[in-house]
């Protein structure tokens, strides 16, 4: 066998020139080369290990880049990276200036499609299909995405649709390596795990034939239920009555099945439906052992993998939250949980363990997390949905019509408010404000620490309508926060540090880095604490004493807190000068957060330079 170097590939075409035999080489060095990567950069990991022998398949069969590959979700994309040209950027991977943890189209001709969140690119490579028909383009198209994903509403629509969308080339594949963040949950995920225990069909259907082959019309009728059953028991007449050939399920770590399979398919073209089974974390025992923790680890030792601190870590804003929903639901037996998927992300392990009955995992399904929690309001319980800022995106239409329009007490957690860091544009938090605060009777709050963010969680619970407390990740200023369950007045800011001139309205976190400013001019700070409602009355009294207004919010400006300050202002005719601090009009890509902050001039430094330079005039002249 020749020897093979994984640094000799740098396009899927230098793959597609070796032969059969050197493949294994370079799975195995590739594998390596994930494993030692994510180690010095952090990253997702056990998604990737489980990804290598189809990813390499899937550039060796088909040619790429003209055929067409959409990875859902994307997190599983390393091995793509790698295999096509970017494997010497993987060492600034998820970092400020580096390359994407996810496709990117900006950032190769292989990434056909930009992804981050799930159950998106059967969608996406039907509109593709469908565009190169109608230029009469000879391709393929493939869609590669998990069992997590595929019980998403998203991915059956898009199933639907094409099995009536005649003359196309499109292959579906199912990477069924029972993986999501959370452990998948829902009836269609047992439903794809019965085929694992398949032998029963298999076993049942020779022995019927074995009896009935010298009966010819009872072997007839047998045939015409075995169709039945056939659905009962494999999900392959799901997909074949959606149109589609079903193939499965095959070993996704075996290119002997892999690389034959994929080449009948290309030639076969058409809806096709490829199911492969792998094993997350592949390769490395301690990742194969517990996925959950190698998902997306930190920087580790391969050689000894991920060490518990000796040190408990700073208390963060996810674990103020987790804490407070089992003593909330500790008090109040109505108090409900619900995660899309996100149960440890969203720190409800603990909630979990002590109230499994009021705990609801309802999977990669956020349209209906926000549903299901206004039907559940409705019979009198309090739901809180626990989600990140980023995928409420995705439950806007259900938070409009099913929440707010008919005012149902339903509390949303929004972790992950503002930058998130190495996950970037697709996973921050940056809108939040703007799309909740159009609507009617929406509460929104905006805790400045750890002890404000109990403080306000207790307060929008209370409240007896739709309401929202956003928080960043990981740990804020250090504030200890109460073990009470007590609220603030609803809509009422407290005022930080009493100055002159010049009163700034911080929104959220950011308060935290306005102080030095503060400090060094005597201005006046306050902790606005809700964007909606308003404290209209400390308005008008600041309006009255200060020169000057500056807002900071971390999230876009546009629709944001400042405006809804200004919206104050003008309709109450107070013209007071007003600087809007936030994130600009364009998307924030991954990188440190604080970095990022000091990049959009929101670090400390960064918002003193820029109330300096707007009120150069006012803050020259002395105080009275």
């Amino acid at each position: 066998m020749a020897n093979i170097s994984l640094q000799h590939i740098q396009s899927p075409q230098d793959l597609r020139a070796l032969k059969r035999a050197d493949l294994d080489q370079i799975t195995n060095q590739l594998r390596e080369y994930i494993l030692q990567s994510v180690a010095r950069t952090g990253g997702h990991l056990s998604s990737n290990l489980g990804t290598v022998e189809l990813t390499v398949a899937l550039h060796y069969v088909f040619n790429t880049p003209h055929d067409r590959i959409v990875w859902d979700v994307g997190h599983q994309s390393y091995p793509h990276k790698i295999l096509t040209g970017r494997r010497d950027q993987m060492a600034g991977l998820r970092q400020h200036g580096g390359i994407s943890g996810f496709p990117k189209r900006s950032e190769s001709d292989y990434d056909d499609f930009g992804t981050a969140h799930s159950s998106t690119s059967i969608s996406a490579i039907l509109g593709m299909a469908v565009a190169s028909r109608n230029q009469g383009i000879s391709r393929q198209h493939i869609a590669v995405i998990g069992d997590g994903a595929m019980t998403a509403g998203m991915a059956f629509e898009a199933l639907n649709n094409a099995g009536v969308t005649p003359d196309i080339n499109m292959l579906v594949i199912l990477n069924d390596n029972d993986m999501s963040i959370s452990p998948p949950v829902g009836a269609l995920n047992r439903y794809f795990a019965r085929l694992m225990s398949g032998q029963f069909y298999a076993k049942a259907k020779n022995v019927g034939k074995a009896v009935l082959q010298h009966v010819p019309p009872v072997l007839e009728l047998a045939r015409r239920f075995e169709g039945h059953a056939k659905g009962v028991l494999t999900p392959a007449t799901l997909f074949e009555e959606l149109g589609f050939n079903y193939v499965g399920p095959i070993d996704g770590h075996d290119l002997d099945s892999l690389l034959p399979t994929l080449e009948n398919l290309r030639h076969l073209g058409g809806l096709q439906f490829l199911h492969v089974v792998t094993r997350k974390g592949q390769g490395y025992k301690l990742a194969e052992a517990d996925p959950v923790l190698y998902h997306g680890p930190g920087k580790f030792d391969p050689a000894v993998g991920i060490q518990k601190p000796t040190q408990p870590g700073p208390t963060t804003f996810t674990h103020v939250f987790g804490q407070w929903l089992c003593d909330q639901a500790a008090a109040d037996e109505k108090l409900i949980g619900i995660t899309p998927a996100m149960r440890e992300g969203s720190g409800m392990v603990a909630f979990e363990k002590k109230f499994p009955k009021r705990y609801f995992d309802v999977g990669i399904a956020e349209q209906h997390a926000v549903t299901f929690a206004a039907g559940i309001a409705c019979e009198g319980l309090k739901p809180v949905v626990a989600i990140y800022s980023t995928f409420l995106q995705r439950g806007y239409d259900q938070v409009v019509h099913d929440v707010a329009l008919q005012d149902l007490d339903v509390t949303f957690a929004l972790d992950r408010a503002g930058l998130v860091g190495a996950d970037g544009a697709t996973h921050a938090g940056n809108y939040d404000i703007a799309f909740l605060r159009c609507l009617p009777k929406m509460v929104i709050s905006t805790p400045s620490d750890e002890h404000e963010t109990r403080l306000l969680l207790n307060t929008c619970y209370q409240y007896p309508g739709p309401a929202s407390v956003r928080y960043p990740r990981g740990a804020g200023c250090g504030a200890e926060p109460t073990d009470t369950l007590d609220g603030v007045p609803l809509g009422k800011a407290v005022v930080r540090r009493q100055g002159k001139k010049i009163a700034i309205l911080a929104f959220g976190t950011l308060l935290q880095n306005a102080w030095q400013v503060a400090e060094a001019h005597d201005l006046t700070l306050v902790d606005m604490r809700f964007v909606k409602p308003l404290d209209e009355a400390l308005l008008t009294q600041l309006a009255r004493t200060h020169q000057a207004f500056v807002t900071i919010e971390d999230g876009c400006m546009m629709g944001g807190a400042g405006s809804a300050v200004l919206e104050y202002l003008s309709a109450t005719e107070q013209p007071v000068p007003t600087l809007l601090l936030g994130y600009p009009d364009r998307f924030i890509d991954h990188g440190d957060q604080k970095q990022l902050h000091q990049e959009i001039g929101l670090d400390s430094l960064g918002i003193q330079q820029r109330i300096e330079k707007r009120f150069a005039e006012l803050l020259a002249v002395p105080a009275v």
